[in-house]
């Protein structure tokens, strides 16, 4: 997999939306306005919006292709450094037919973005690229106040000031769907509240594991399965399986459906292990344990497979930044979970 090249001061970067045109909408722009002065003025960054991203909604939804061109053009750009999308949605798998794949491959850089953007990120995969799993524009760095300092340190460690090993700890805070400050500019000021966090869980496994990362938003999987997205098994062979669930609030037969495929496909059989990002709804983190020790445990016959719990990683506040593509450590005993090599060259 092809590492981009780290950020640094006076580099260029462009936003994007590849999903949802939410930004581009008048009572939502002043997110726009709040990522390109931070990045602008705390990073030193040259922000761009891309000719289609600030659009609206109703246009990129009828015009998936030129959502696609300005993700061409951004990476054919070679002044532009990274990538980052606005906002995720459930229409990405639109722009495939629009990508080309050897202009990701001949021209790496950041890109980063969740939910929706798993799609994204599985194109960067099939490309050859290491992609960043997180940070959108408008849930992150348009954070109303201020990035809070679990998501800006996993940010600066990864994008700007790589280390050769990087271990990943929980938030020991965090807040769930029904805490969030909804995006308003009367509300610009308002910080998201804070709860105490409860840490990573083991739910299955000992020992450590290491293993390439590869996965995102489970809810996203049904519309890549069958794509020439989706890795045939072989490349499932010892990796570690990234699983997240979105605002939806998934049911529990849903996330057991969805585990009972990756069954039935084979994936979980040849993986190494599974970190499992934190569910949005508090009342979720105890029942969706039960479900993937229901699935990978007893149906699948796999009790010894790692599965760590509890991870900042997709739709619960806060989050990290994870690339995809790059080989992680899970240590079950200790509860920890490492990046084990450089995220960015």
């Amino acid at each position: 997999m092809l590492k981009p090249e780290r950020l640094k001061k006076g580099d260029k970067v462009a936003i994007v939306s590849l999903s949802g045109g939410m930004i581009g909408e008048e009572m939502f722009i002043h997110k726009f306005e709040i990522a390109k002065k931070r990045l602008e003025e705390e990073y030193g960054l040259e922000v761009v919006a891309m000719p289609n991203a600030l659009k609206g909604i109703d246009y990129l939804y009828q015009h998936p292709k030129a959502r696609a061109q300005d993700l061409m053009e951004a990476f054919k750009n070679s002044e532009i450094k990274a990538v980052f999308n606005a906002i995720g949605g459930d229409d990405t798998i639109r722009l495939l037919p629009y990508i080309d794949f050897d202009v990701l491959r001949k021209n790496p850089k950041i890109f980063t973005g969740f939910s929706d953007t798993t799609t994204n990120h599985f194109m960067m995969y099939k490309a050859g690229i290491v992609s960043y799993y997180g940070l959108s524009v408008m849930n992150n760095i348009a954070e109303y106040v201020s990035i809070n300092e679990y998501t800006k340190n996993a940010m600066e460690k990864t994008l700007f000031e790589p280390q050769d090993t990087l271990e990943i700890r929980c938030s020991d805070f965090c807040s769930y769907e029904k805490d969030k400050i909804w995006w308003k500019e009367e509300n610009v000021n308002q910080p998201t509240p804070r709860f105490s966090n409860t840490g990573y869980e083991v739910i299955q496994g000992k020992g450590k594991v290491t293993g390439a990362l590869l996965g995102g938003c489970i809810d996203v999987f049904p519309q890549l399965t069958g794509t020439s997205l989706w890795p045939a098994l072989d490349e499932w062979k010892n990796k570690i399986l990234l699983i997240e669930t979105s605002e939806v609030d998934m049911p529990e037969m849903v996330l057991c459906w969805l585990l009972r495929n990756l069954y039935a496909q084979g994936i979980l059989a040849v993986i190494k292990g599974i970190i499992v990002g934190k569910p949005v709804s508090e009342e979720k983190l105890e029942s969706y344990k039960e479900v993937y020790k229901q699935v990978v445990g007893f149906e699948a016959n796999l009790p010894d497979l790692p599965i760590l719990y509890n991870v900042n990683v997709g739709h619960a506040y806060p989050i990290g930044v994870f690339p995809l593509g790059l080989q992680y450590e899970i240590d079950c005993d200790n509860k920890t979970l490492t990046l084990v090599e450089s995220a960015t060259v």
